[in-house]
């Protein structure tokens, strides 16, 4: 707080003006945050998306047999979870793409956020046979969620599978946590946090950068429940 008053009464002393220096201070907080944290979200993310999006749809319209373009314009509208959107341009692509584990489960991603859960978890299945390590696990654990409240037995298997694989991501972690805790299995969620973390003492320095928002979720989870 010392450091924060000093600051305050510099930039208050620069600008002459205490509102202005106070929002000077929370878009210096909100800097620094994002580069060593990551936890606030991504204000200038979200706008490069929309503008890739536009450049897509344009590059579509000019040619619509661009698949490629297509596909990335697929994955772009399920980040913005415009779903529906993005189901009607990978439908018409199953014929071209019967061999992509990646598509497969794109499509899965669509078909259960769209109604279709059945067909969605076919198309997800179908990925994991088409490539077992497809999205390093993370397919399992789609369909861990989907079993949860259905079937215990089939959502523990998925939750199993996935653990064999050793995923280096702690976002991963964060969730078979959570899916864990939605069983009332309150042991394997706390192993699952200690293990997510233990991955992360593990990483890489450049990899551990884009894993840290996640590794203070699990710390969080790991101090306080």
């Amino acid at each position: 707080m010392g450091k924060f008053f000093i600051l305050f009464v510099l930039l208050n002393f620069l600008t002459g003006n205490p509102i202005v220096s106070v929002i000077i201070i929370l878009v210096l907080f909100y800097a620094l945050e994002r580069r060593f944290i990551g936890l606030t979200p991504s204000i200038v993310k979200p706008l490069r998306r929309l503008r890739q999006i536009g450049k897509l749809k344009k590059r579509i319209d000019s040619s619509p047999n661009d698949v490629s373009s297509k596909l990335e314009l697929a994955r772009l509208l399920m980040e913005r979870k415009k779903y529906r959107q993005a189901r009607e341009l990978l439908e018409p692509l199953e014929a071209v793409m019967t061999d992509s584990a990646e598509y497969a489960d794109d499509l899965g991603v669509c078909l259960m956020e769209t109604g279709n859960p059945v067909e969605g978890v076919a198309a997800v299945r179908r990925a994991l046979e088409l490539n077992p390590r497809v999205k390093y696990g993370e397919p399992h654990l789609r369909l861990a969620a989907y079993y949860a409240r259905r079937d215990a037995a089939k959502a523990l298997d998925e939750l199993e599978s996935f653990q064999r694989m050793q995923s280096s991501s702690c976002e991963a972690y964060l969730r078979l946590a959570s899916i864990y805790k939605q069983m009332g299995r309150g042991k394997e969620a706390k192993a699952a946090v200690k293990e997510g973390l233990n991955v992360y003492r593990l990483l890489p320095r450049y990899k551990k950068k884009t894993e840290r928002a996640s590794a203070i979720r699990l710390w969080v989870k790991s101090a306080f429940g």
